[in-house]
């Protein structure tokens, strides 16, 4: 039977890796070393980082299209509200990102905290907000491809994206909920 993949990686006086670092291994494992791969996981890892990506694709539909121009609006500040959600529980919860000698980081980050992916977040909001506004199944093509990404790279654990989704999704439905708000106040329905 082959040896596990991080051992062959690992220098034999590492820690043996937890569960969540084996699952960043095999993810590795299976996808690193595809052609194009990282290539396209790091240009993801740019397009999301600040959520600056998803406030751009938002920008440029308000100006395209002036008749949604507040749908798509709330879909860029719902993208930034989730980063910056993402950011504050970074900050409380402080858990570093994956350092274990079997994981390779494919990508500088601004921050050595993981929890949550902030990108998952502001790509799981952003893909919400934007799949109202277009009616594209946006969650189901957008979240996957970049929550993966983010452990092809070696910057978060499973659990960081996982949450990211789901912080995500929150801050999208108060995000909607708070524009429909506004929406009526400003029609002056009550």
């Amino acid at each position: 039977m082959p040896e596990p993949q991080w051992r062959a990686a690992t220098p034999a006086d590492a820690p043996p890796p937890t569960r969540e670092e084996i699952a960043l291994i095999a993810v590795q494992g299976a996808l690193a070393g595809r052609p194009g791969v990282l290539r396209i996981a790091r240009a993801m890892s740019h397009f999301g980082e600040h959520s600056l990506g998803w406030v751009a694709v938002a920008a440029a539909g308000a100006l395209a299209n002036p008749r949604r121009r507040r749908e798509w609006v709330t879909a860029g500040a719902g993208a930034f509200l989730a980063h910056a959600a993402a950011v504050v529980i970074k900050r409380v919860v402080r858990r570093t990102r994956p350092s274990h000698p079997g994981i390779a980081v494919n990508v500088g980050t601004p921050s050595r905290l993981s929890f949550p992916s902030a990108h998952a977040t502001s790509t799981t909001a952003a893909a919400v907000l934007l799949g109202r506004v277009t009616g594209a199944p946006l969650p189901a093509l957008l979240v996957p491809p970049m929550a993966l990404s983010r452990m092809v790279l070696g910057v978060h654990y499973p659990s960081d994206v996982a949450t990211g989704i789901v912080v995500g999704a929150l801050v999208a439905k108060g995000t909607e909920a708070v524009s429909v708000r506004l929406d009526r106040r400003h029609r002056g329905d009550r």
